[in-house]
């Protein structure tokens, strides 16, 4: 099966091509947002490809997966002919809980040709998806083998992309906050703007690092479940978090971390984990069981490759068209 997407969310695409389908990746001179193909510090397998961009028209493609509001509005308009926006099955994949008021939200693909894809069931019941089909595939993520959690450094990690240019959402001051009581490091895009910066880190080598940590801090308020958090989970890292969105339930306090709703406790319990690594290692051994049971690369790609068979096996789309 072949199928067009864009990179959006580098980290995400990354385990999409554990699927087994070829991935057509279009790309345009200066690889401008969206148009990246297979860069970023990933090892790409051979099963994705990049196409030019103005070759997408001509392309045998199987399936169409949009990954954001501007590839469902805009970009496949301005790659596909006319034909393959009639006729090509579609799947939208939605990575973000609504940034707007949730209880009002109506997600921008309203389609019933359309299948509609959140990574979170928190985001699935936030969106209003209306008429358009949906499913809900939890994340997959998968780290090397052989790295364990020692947690032998004294410090909390976090792991954030752009966390002071992403405004409250994202947790900066939340972040800087609990930085301000415990010895916390912070990993991602542009963390050289915190004092706690330690720079963006290849997926990889933060994979290696991350193990002698004590423990994973997520300051986001209000965002889809990270992957960061996911990864540090299979590794077998304590999580601390605030118990918003997915994360509440992705963590379990006294089994795999600590999620709240005051900030306050989280120090609470970073000061106590930092005193005790014995309660830090049984947090670590169900922080590595959850992340097992729920976010296993092998569970992750069987249900993406059914689900783009089933598309993919009705044809063309019938409903609201393009």
């Amino acid at each position: 099966m072949k199928v067009l997407t864009w990179h959006v969310h580098g980290s995400y695409l990354w385990y999409l091509s554990h699927v087994d389908v070829d991935w057509y990746l279009p790309v345009r001179a200066g690889r401008p947002e969206g148009y990246g193909g297979r860069g970023g510090n990933f090892a790409w397998p051979d099963n994705v490809h990049e196409i030019d961009a103005d070759a997408v028209a001509e392309a045998d493609v199987d399936l169409v997966l949009t990954q954001s509001r501007r590839n469902w509005e805009t970009d496949r308009h301005d790659l596909l002919s006319a034909a393959q926006l009639r006729d090509l099955p579609r799947v939208h994949l939605e990575h973000d809980p609504p940034q707007q008021w949730p209880n009002d939200a109506a997600h921008p693909v309203d389609d019933p040709g359309t299948t509609l894809v959140h990574v979170t069931p928190f985001n699935a019941l936030m969106w209003d998806s209306g008429r358009t089909p949906t499913v809900t595939i939890d994340h997959g993520v998968v780290v090397p083998h052989g790295l364990t959690w020692t947690g032998e450094t004294e410090r909390g990690i976090s792991v954030v992309n752009n966390l002071g240019r992403r405004g409250r959402r994202l947790g900066p001051d939340v972040f800087r906050r609990i930085a301000a009581e415990v010895p916390l490091d912070l990993a991602g895009m542009n963390s050289d703007e915190f004092a706690e910066g330690i720079g963006d880190i290849g997926l990889a080598d933060l994979h290696r690092r991350l193990g002698v940590y004590r423990f994973l801090l997520n300051p986001i308020r209000y965002t889809s479940l990270g992957l960061a958090v996911c990864e540090a989970m299979a590794l077998g890292l304590p999580i601390l978090g605030l118990a918003t969105t997915e994360m509440a339930v992705a963590v379990q306090n006294g089994v795999s971390g600590y999620v709240e709703t005051d900030p306050a406790r989280l120090v609470e319990h970073a000061r106590r984990l930092l005193r005790d690594p014995a309660e830090a290692a049984e947090l670590s051994a169900g922080a590595k069981a959850r992340a097992a049971e729920r976010f296993g690369i092998d569970r992750f790609a069987s249900q993406w490759r059914e689900l783009l068979g089933e598309v993919a096996a009705k044809g063309a789309p019938t409903g609201a068209g393009p």
